[in-house]
């Protein structure tokens, strides 16, 4: 085993991932609940916009827009986490890692 070319190995794996997460920071997704939420995040999971279908903001039904909006971020964030989650699984297939040790 040439411990050398291990830590060559490591660097360079090293640098795909720091290389990756900033192109998943770039990366965005969007998702609509209902046609009336969209959210869009990127793939490191910040949220970057909301639009809210006019039609949903009722003073009298406050309790679904506030579950529309939760929903809509939490899809959102979800979606941009299996995005980053399959990027990941690509850089991380050479390694010969067992399953479930992915990074």
């Amino acid at each position: 085993m040439d411990i050398a070319k291990m830590m060559k190995q490591a660097q360079q794996m090293q640098g795909k991932m720091q290389a990756l997460q900033a192109e998943l920071a770039a990366r965005t997704v969007e998702v609509s609940v209902a046609g009336k939420i969209s959210v869009t995040a990127t793939g490191s999971g910040d949220v970057l916009s909301m639009r809210i279908d006019p039609s949903v903001v009722r003073a009298d039904d406050v309790e679904m827009l506030e579950d529309l909006v939760v929903t809509a971020v939490r899809q959102a964030i979800a979606k941009g986490r299996e995005m980053a989650a399959e990027e990941m699984q690509k850089v991380t297939a050479g390694l010969g890692l067992p399953p479930g040790l992915g990074l």
